[in-house]
């Protein structure tokens, strides 16, 4: 200890002194007060937990490299619904013209919020349940929220993992298997399945070969054997990608998300090189922009944004908390955001090329079907030949010269026109009827595969991709429980993992059932929308308004070696805030106006028929978001009437080396003095009554130090078990 040092001068002096807190912690050198007189919460000290803590910080995994955490980001934020949702909502909404609200609404709330997870996860290195805690012990419950959501969604999404495993296995034959319409022995005769012929051959495979569906969610109908064989194939993956922690996963990443990358770019070209794709490109890009005045058009691209980016799932944060202190988040935020958005627009190409291709073949199909009417009712004399333009050739047809005889007939027979049974066969038509989901994926573009030369190959590589893109977001998705309980409780990584991956299998086996895919479809619509956007909007008031914007600013220049731009400020303060409470708004009037329903596939009928839930049904929904809201006002109230400890009692000042702590420089000398040396616990101050943090080397606080800062959060005099903010 410096010989001129206070505590040296009090040795040789009679004279009463009294250190304040701040020269102590600014001059001294590191003394653990839990261990001394200064430890006034009658806490023992425990030197091997102490150990324990110290290692198990310094030890915490980190990336292997950039490229890997980057690989993992891009993972999890690309996923199934960059490929069949986006496409839906460019051709429902205005085509080109629905990439302007996107990429506004991308900047405005995507961007912001995606760079404050990052930063948050980085700068405190814990999963969501150790960062919420930190930044607001009493919004503590935002991250269990977090996990539950994770958790209810990763329950039907490695369903659809399962179901793409099955169409990837069936995929190594020729021809496809629902490349074709199954034929079915009646006695003697063989005949066509009349569901598939009343449907299509692809249609069929799906409900009937694949989910074995019933005709209502009230309908169990059992187990379906191989899709069970299925979702445990795709949980034993989730199950060895996860095991290792970012040790494991990190490695499988190069490979799901690379690989989407090259079967969506083989499939652009060899998309590009079939007959209509251009067709279905113009439609997909023609701006309709009328759209763009429409408030739902800016809710559903809210909405996807939101989803998109995994924003409030835990698992952004997750991947973060592994990065390296002086990590630029900020280019990280930048880079992934936009990515997603690029790979969105390269997804939405692939698609509409094939769906072009696909397209103009349902219209030949429709064009030689409708003529072979006509021909009939030129050969019964129904019409005259009189009626068809000279030029038309009935071996030749084309759709130009079927148009041209439509509208000549349909002038002529006005008033019998509809008992002829003719269709408009528009190639405009086909291309308008809007798919997404599953009806994308496993129906429309299956169904154009079986048209493509070596169909098989293609494909192995396009579910191979649908893997590859769910497994991504699934490791995501588990890295938002995984994360935050093991740090929590901190649980054996291993042990949690298979055991939460054995429970989700059981719990799944709901999905898997002849009316399981219902259940997807109730889960995917309410079990996540509604409370992760309170999740969300919850983070963004904890960050901005409660542990403040300005310091959250500070702390980030600091860490960044930069200043963030003022328009993160304004964001995160105000902008951010009222975007996600308009949204929220708006998807509790569209869960009010839309009645709750789904669609069933009606066996008799080869059709599909929208259904409302029954009464059961309605409880289990309700109770999806009920349960995922629930730790949010728990914890609050817990902690907030003091049923449970925040830490908040906690007055011991301990070092802690490379922790985030906060500092008690800005206690006024008098408090210093009571903090010291009050007896009664009720006199003894708060030794935070403010929001100040250690600002680093160069700064002005008293906190400053002399030495170096080491690894991550430098070394320093610390608060342990304080309140980290007071609501």
């Amino acid at each position: 200890m410096p010989k001129n040092s206070k505590v040296t001068q009090r040795e040789h002096s009679s004279e009463h002194v009294t250190e304040s807190v701040a020269d102590l912690l600014a001059h001294q050198e590191p003394v653990d007060y839990k261990r001394s007189v200064l430890n006034v919460t009658g806490e023992t000290w425990d030197k091997q937990k102490e150990g324990d803590e110290d290692l198990e910080e310094e030890n915490r995994p980190a990336w292997n490299s950039k490229l890997q955490y980057i690989l993992a980001q891009i993972g999890y934020s690309v996923g199934l619904g960059n490929v069949w949702r986006f496409p839906y909502l460019c051709q429902k909404n205005g085509g080109g013209a629905y990439l302007v609200p996107y990429l506004v609404l991308l900047v405005i709330i995507g961007l912001p919020l995606f760079f404050l997870e990052l930063a948050v996860g980085q700068r405190i290195r814990r999963g969501s349940i150790g960062v919420w805690n930190y930044i607001c012990p009493r919004l503590g419950g935002i991250g269990y929220a977090s996990c539950l959501v994770c958790f209810f969604v990763g329950l039907y999404y490695n369903v659809i993992i399962g179901w793409s495993i099955f169409y990837f296995f069936k995929s190594f034959q020729y021809p496809l298997p629902w490349s074709e319409c199954p034929i079915v022995k009646n006695g003697s005769v063989a005949v066509v399945e009349t569901e598939c012929e009343r449907s299509s051959a692809t249609t069929y495979f799906w409900y009937r070969e694949t989910l074995d569906i019933s005709n209502s969610i009230s309908e169990s109908g059992g187990l379906n054997w191989k899709m069970t064989l299925c979702l445990l194939v795709a949980w034993s993956l989730v199950g060895l990608a996860m095991i290792k922690g970012i040790q494991s996963s990190g490695k499988v990443m190069y490979f799901s998300s690379l690989f989407p990358y090259l079967v969506l770019i083989c499939f652009l070209v060899r998309g590009l090189l079939l007959r209509g794709a251009v067709d279905g490109i113009m439609h997909m890009f023609t701006p309709k922009l009328d759209k763009m005045l429409d408030p739902q058009v800016w809710r559903e691209a809210a909405t996807q944004v939101f989803f998109a980016l995994g924003l409030g799932f835990g698992g952004v944060i997750a991947f973060s908390s592994y990065n390296k202190q002086d990590n630029n988040c900020h280019f990280d935020a930048t880079l992934v955001s936009f990515i997603n958005f690029f790979t969105s627009v390269l997804a939405t190409l692939v698609v509409f090329a094939v769906l072009g291709f696909k397209a103009n073949i349902m219209n030949e199909k429709c064009v030689v079907e409708n003529a072979e009417k006509i021909l009939g009712y030129l050969n019964t004399n129904v019409l005259s030949h009189d009626l068809i333009p000279p030029h038309v050739n009935f071996s030749h047809l084309t759709a130009k010269d079927y148009n041209e005889m439509y509208r000549v007939i349909m002038t002529v027979k006005e008033g019998h026109f509809k008992e002829l049974g003719l269709d408009a066969c528009l190639l405009e038509d086909e291309l308008n009827k809007s798919v997404q989901g599953t009806g994308l994926a496993f129906i429309a573009f299956t169904e154009a595969m079986t048209h493509f030369p070596a169909s098989p190959f293609w494909s192995v590589m396009f579910f191979l991709m649908l893997i590859n893109l769910g497994l991504g977001s699934m490791i995501g998705t588990m890295s938002g429980i995984t994360t935050p309980i093991i740090d929590t409780f901190k649980v054996r990584k291993e042990v949690f993992t298979v055991g939460c991956c054995i429970f989700a299998f059981v719990v799944g086996l709901i999905f898997v059932q002849r009316s399981g895919n219902y259940f997807v479809t109730m889960f995917d619509d309410y079990s996540a929308t509604l409370p992760l956007t309170v999740v969300v909007i919850l983070e963004n008031i904890a960050v901005a308004w409660i542990y403040g914007t300005k310091k959250f600013m500070q702390e980030l220049t600091e860490m960044l070696g930069f200043r963030p731009y003022q328009f993160y400020y304004y964001t995160w303060k105000y902008v951010s805030p009222i975007c996600m409470a308009v949204l929220m708004t708006a998807s509790i009037i569209q869960l009010g106006v839309s009645p709750p329903g789904y669609s069933a596939w009606i066996r008799e009928e080869a059709a599909e028929k929208f259904l409302f839930y029954p009464t059961w049904a309605m409880a289990i929904l309700i109770s999806l978001i009920i349960l995922a809201s629930l730790p949010l006002p728990l914890v609050f109230i817990l902690r907030q009437f003091h049923l449970v400890s925040d830490g908040s009692n906690a007055l011991s000042v301990t070092y802690k080396k490379g922790r985030m702590m906060k500092d008690i420089s800005n206690l006024e000398d008098n408090d210093e003095t009571r903090f010291i040396l009050s007896k009664v616990p009720s006199e003894t101050p708060s030794p935070m009554p403010t929001h100040r943090s250690y600002l680093g080397p160069g700064s002005n606080s008293p906190m400053e130090m002399s030495s170096a800062p080491n690894g991550r959060y430098g070394s320093g005099y610390l608060l342990a078990s304080t309140p980290e903010s007071e609501l």
